[in-house]
């Protein structure tokens, strides 16, 4: 999942804590989520090993199967805050380019 959304080991320990399917999908609970040192000296022998792209490898062949391909990606909050209606779409009377502007240049 880390090499997946491409996170650092402390975010993939905040992801942890804070993502549910992911616990899940790790075979995880909220009281064992591991650190951010024992992300780090997992991924170090995955690396080692060149165990992640293995298994991103297989993983894309499975999904290849079934019409279907996995990236790369990032994980993006998609929190809904409200915001002022932008002024920048309001309509603005047409000029001409020769025409003089405002200051009569």
């Amino acid at each position: 999942m880390q090499l997946f959304y491409n996170l650092s080991d402390s975010a993939m320990e905040d992801t942890l804590y804070e993502v549910e399917s992911m616990r899940r999908f790790a075979g995880i609970s909220i009281d064992t989520v591991p650190d951010e040192t024992t992300i780090l000296n997992f991924r170090h022998l995955l690396e080692r090993h060149n165990l992640g792209k293995k298994l991103f490898s297989k993983i894309n062949k499975h999904l290849a199967k079934q019409g279907l391909s996995f990236k790369e990606g990032t994980i993006v909050d998609a929190t809904i805050i409200s915001a002022p209606t932008s002024t920048k779409k309001q309509i603005l009377p047409a000029r001409s380019r020769d025409a003089p502007n405002q200051k009569g240049e």
